[in-house]
């Protein structure tokens, strides 16, 4: 199952109708000193490559093999200079002054400039990408100079230096932004320059060194292929017949075969995965108004058994939503809710539910239909009737946006930041919080999370992760294992945070 960002996203990642490409992989030193070609799979081909509409997390390896980011991540998340050499806040941090590089071109030949750096970041905001919400508070950006430029906040964004190293940091050349092939011809100051004559697209996508780029220590490859596999049986047949150096797969049931024909696990942990409990006011199911009903239902599940059936084992159990590298996460809260069918009986009597009750679920066949019955088998033991409503894909992720539903099984992504973590399924504007569940102690939290200090920040992130523990607002299961595949000719370090290695993190091995 799949952490999602935007509705869209999630239809284009759960139902893929792809042409399967067969370009052959080989990671072979090349005369110049780099590797030869880097052959990636993927199961998601760029919408767009224009950078006002630039996409990331499965996408990132496309937009950075022709894209360069403000501020890019290292392997540990931890932001670094990269087109922005050096950044600082006004006092009140509505003011973010960066300067830029002064010897930066893109592939067209014109210059990297302030002007051109405060034009992307605007029409990023206004432009179509699923991310365009990340410069919401975003008022205006203007140069200072040809190297300074200033962005200025409506209100204090704690992730902006994150999403500036991500889509919505990607530059384009100001040149490039009236051109009516803009969207299948990127002009960028990347590495790489895309080859329109041997791509196909949404098939293979072919990528070639860019001889005078500013950062040569990140071209380790002479050419980039990403071809797009239709799912992960045609991977499967890519690899084991050398077509493919490295990928991502949707599915680790493929992962032993892989690794039988010489492929490296590179495992990487991104989602939680479980129940998302919404109706926590009982406007659909009364209920789930009964903190102990919530908390019930969480001593419900057989953490690592479920991490088995619907992972294949890979993955680590999990109580909580902020990960392992948060600083609101606390190991002692593993330990909150041991599967305990008994005692959940015992808290559902308590409530007035001695016999259970009955709730409605979706379900959609793309997400496995023995994982629902898992489900409702492990909430039936306690007394809990699961009826499903099964949907389509893009119907089931619009109905739990919308609190249709009262809960719903579901991965979320585990933001590399509590701010955008807490911003995206917890505060009551977030998405993923459906119904809109208003708590005054959580909007407290949340809001000091924003504007406070970084010690008062990290206090109130904790506080936060133990009352949605306490009040029991989700049930997560495990964080699935994400296993990224290299060949024997290749190494890659993931990167914390996204669902594929950014791209200079491949290297070919000797």
């Amino acid at each position: 199952m799949f952490g999602l960002k935007k509705k869209h996203a999630a239809v284009a990642a759960l139902a893929l109708v792809l042409a399967l490409a067969g370009c052959s992989g080989n990671s072979a030193p090349s005369a110049d000193g780099a590797g030869g070609t880097l052959t990636l799979g993927s199961f998601v081909p760029p919408k767009s490559f224009a950078a006002q509409n630039a996409e990331w997390a499965n996408v990132a390896p496309y937009m950075q093999a022709v894209y360069d980011t403000l501020i890019r991540a290292d392997t540990t998340g931890a932001l670094q200079p990269n087109l922005a050499t050096e950044w600082s806040y006004n006092a009140d941090k509505t003011e973010l002054t960066l300067k830029l590089r002064d010897d930066v071109t893109f592939s067209d030949g014109t210059k990297l400039t302030a002007d051109g750096v405060a034009q992307n970041i605007l029409r990023f905001k206004a432009g179509t990408s699923a991310d365009a919400s990340f410069l919401a508070k975003v008022s205006d950006a203007t140069a200072v100079d040809d190297t300074t430029v200033k962005i200025t906040l409506s209100e204090i964004e704690p992730a902006l230096l994150t999403y500036l190293s991500q889509d919505a940091g990607v530059q384009e050349s100001p040149e490039a932004f009236k051109n009516p092939d803009v969207d299948t011809v990127p002009v960028g100051s990347g590495p790489y320059t895309l080859d329109t004559k041997d791509t196909v697209v949404g098939s293979s996508y072919v990528f070639v060194k860019k001889a005078d780029y500013w950062n040569p220590s990140d071209q380790h490859y002479s050419k980039i292929v990403i071809n797009v596999y239709a799912d992960p049986t045609a991977l499967l047949n890519a690899m084991k017949g050398g077509q493919v150096n490295a990928s991502s797969t949707t599915d680790n049931t493929i992962v032993d075969e892989a690794k039988a024909a010489g492929f490296t696990v590179n495992p990487l942990e991104l989602n939680w995965q479980g129940l998302i409990i919404g109706d926590r006011d009982g406007t659909i199911t009364p209920a789930l108004k009964d903190v102990r009903v919530r908390q019930a239902i969480n001593y419900a599940f057989d953490r690592p058994n479920i991490l088995k059936a619907m992972s294949n084992g890979y993955g680590t159990v999990t109580q909580q939503v902020f990960p392992t590298t948060s600083p609101s996460y606390d190991a002692a809260l593993e330990t909150a809710y041991s599967y305990d069918p008994e005692k959940a009986k015992a808290l559902l009597a308590e409530a007035g539910y001695p016999n259970g009750f009955a709730v409605t679920m979706p379900s959609t066949a793309l997400l496995g239909a023995s994982n629902f019955a898992l489900v409702a088998q492990q909430l039936a033991d306690i007394g809990i009737t699961v009826t499903y409503e099964d949907l389509q894909v893009n119907d089931y992720i619009g109905a739990l946006l919308g609190g249709k539903y009262s809960m719903a099984v579901m991965a979320l992504q585990q933001d590399p930041t509590d701010w955008q973590l807490a911003s995206f399924q917890i505060a009551k504007a977030a998405n993923w919080n459906g119904f809109h569940t208003e708590d005054p102690k959580v909007e407290a939290w949340v809001k000091t999370i924003q504007v406070g200090s970084d010690a008062d920040a990290a206090a109130a992130g904790k506080e936060l992760n133990a009352y949605i523990v306490d009040q029991a607002w989700f049930a997560p299961w495990f964080r699935p294992g994400l296993s990224f595949l290299t060949d024997a000719n290749t190494s890659v370090t993931v990167q914390p945070g996204n669902a594929y290695p950014y791209l200079w993190n491949f290297t070919p091995k000797n």
